[in-house]
């Protein structure tokens, strides 16, 4: 059975019928499929003033009703409220009404004798209309505007780029449904920071959850997100709640998704598709309200030509895509970052750096910067320990840089890239070198495997299986 049920929606759904018994059977039937925003009116006549004292998503009004008929109700609805979808119910198929009810601006028209799947699906389609039609209204109304209508949410974002302006604006248009959000853009870019920025401006009570599913295997991703009930296996001495489950009403955020095995790209479609998991060990569903929002610095179209990654997976992470642009693209971000930066250092060292904020910004304008954001960070924080937190200067971010060859000397006229390679009597093996290459690597970027894969041209993968083979 294909149960497209999709989350509460934000607004509630009007029922409108004389039939109190119809009306607490559909509403049941809803709220077993995650539909549980759902006001209830038996009486026609009073349809115009409720829909005045609240805002609804939808109405699914009865056709055949005393004093007033649903078709009656049709053109007063439509033309005061032209946005909200109206859907006509009866217990008869009949032609005419159908047609008549769609030239006076109905939605859709359902016959109540049908599949109740298939009233699901209308409601449901409804809704998703309804929810469109929100996101024009706002994108139309921020189109022609400077700046976000609540600069406040992105306070944790540091830029006055154009385009990430626009990117802002568009997380407003839309925040407030529940369609899943993809985020793309190259390691190091804030990918995280806007996820938080899109929870954080959607209003959802629940919480915001994320987690990096590279390198987690099948078994493993499924108890982190569905968690598991006692004695599931060997060793589930505890009942443990998933990350889906403690996102309630809130936000999954799924980091490095185009890392996931197909056998996780299976499950995690069916939680999208179905909005139901069930966690390892357990028989019963239970059903999720957390919005998905993933992101990934791999091209998922290209993943997808070489058969690794699911197109109708990537059909539904889609609902809204977000591409950030690398931080070479927004070089006049560099002076704003580079003084947000100092500032960190003084809070975490407590010594007040001097430095010429421009004149590094300067010198670093060629960069390329292949970790972005968070590598300009990790070199900040560095340059500032190896001038005693003193007075912060270009020379100090010399034997930091990792840079191509035939780029160094666009870079600065005397750029050193730092001590070159001695090797003693004994020459050491490969194996040697590229570890001594990695932990360098991860020392210089705190930590950070994908920055460090960055600077030493590996992928992520290969420095974090060097960690779990040393432990």
């Amino acid at each position: 059975m294909n149960k497209n049920t999709g989350l509460t929606p934000r607004y509630p759904l009007l029922l409108v019928d004389d039939e109190d018994s119809w009306l607490q059977s559909f509403r049941a039937t809803l709220r077993s499929q995650g539909i549980d925003n759902v006001v209830l009116l038996n009486d026609g006549t009073k349809v115009m003033e409720t829909l005045a004292e609240r805002k609804f998503c939808a109405v699914a009004v009865d056709l055949m009703m005393p004093n007033i008929s649903g078709e009656d109700l049709i053109p007063q609805m439509v033309e005061e409220y032209p946005e909200l979808p109206v859907l006509v119910i009866s217990g008869l198929n009949e032609i005419k009404a159908v047609v008549n009810c769609i030239r006076k601006g109905a939605f859709d028209f359902i016959v109540k004798t049908e599949d109740r799947n298939t009233l699901i699906a209308g409601v449901r389609h409804a809704i998703e209309i309804f929810e469109l039609r929100q996101e024009n209204k706002s994108l139309q109304k921020r189109f022609f505007k400077d700046s976000p209508d609540r600069p406040e949410l992105f306070t944790e974002i540091v830029t006055a780029h154009k385009d990430m302006i626009s990117i802002f604006k568009y997380i407003e248009a839309i925040a407030e449904t529940s369609r899943p959000v993809l985020i793309t853009g190259e390691s190091g870019v804030g990918k995280e920071l806007i996820a938080r920025a899109v929870h954080n401006a959607s209003g959802r009570k629940g919480n915001f959850v994320a987690v990096n599913v590279a390198g987690l295997d099948d078994n493993v991703f499924s108890d982190t997100l569905f968690g598991h009930k006692k004695g599931a296996f060997t060793g589930a001495t505890e009942a443990r709640i998933g990350l889906v489950e403690k996102a309630k009403n809130g936000t999954l955020f799924l980091d490095e998704i185009g890392d996931l095995s197909p056998a996780s790209q299976t499950k995690l479609l069916r939680l999208l598709q179905e909005h139901e998991f069930m966690p390892l060990g357990s028989d019963m569903a239970k059903r999720s309200s957390a919005r998905i929002i993933t992101a990934t610095h791999q091209s998922i179209s290209s993943m997808q030509e070489h058969g690794k990654f699911r197109k109708d997976l990537f059909f539904r992470l889609r609902g809204h895509m977000l591409k950030i642009p690398p931080l070479r693209e927004r070089r006049g971000d560099l002076p704003l970052l580079i003084s947000h930066f100092i500032d960190e250092v003084h809070i975490d060292s407590g010594n007040d750096v001097e430095a010429d904020v421009h004149e590094i910004s300067s010198f670093l304008g060629e960069y390329p910067f292949p970790g972005n954001v968070r590598e300009l960070q990790h070199l900040v924080h560095d340059a500032a320990s190896l001038c005693g937190y003193k007075e912060l200067r270009p020379e100090h971010f010399k034997q930091l840089l990792v840079v191509p060859a035939d780029l160094a000397e666009s870079l600065d006229h005397s750029l050193d890239l730092g001590e070159s390679v001695s090797f003693g009597t004994r020459l050491p093996t490969l194996q040697e070198v590229r570890a001594r290459l990695i932990d360098e690597a991860l020392r210089r970027t705190k930590g950070n495997q994908s920055s460090a894969a960055q600077l030493i041209g590996v992928t992520r993968q290969a420095v974090s299986k060097y960690l779990k083979k040393n432990g």
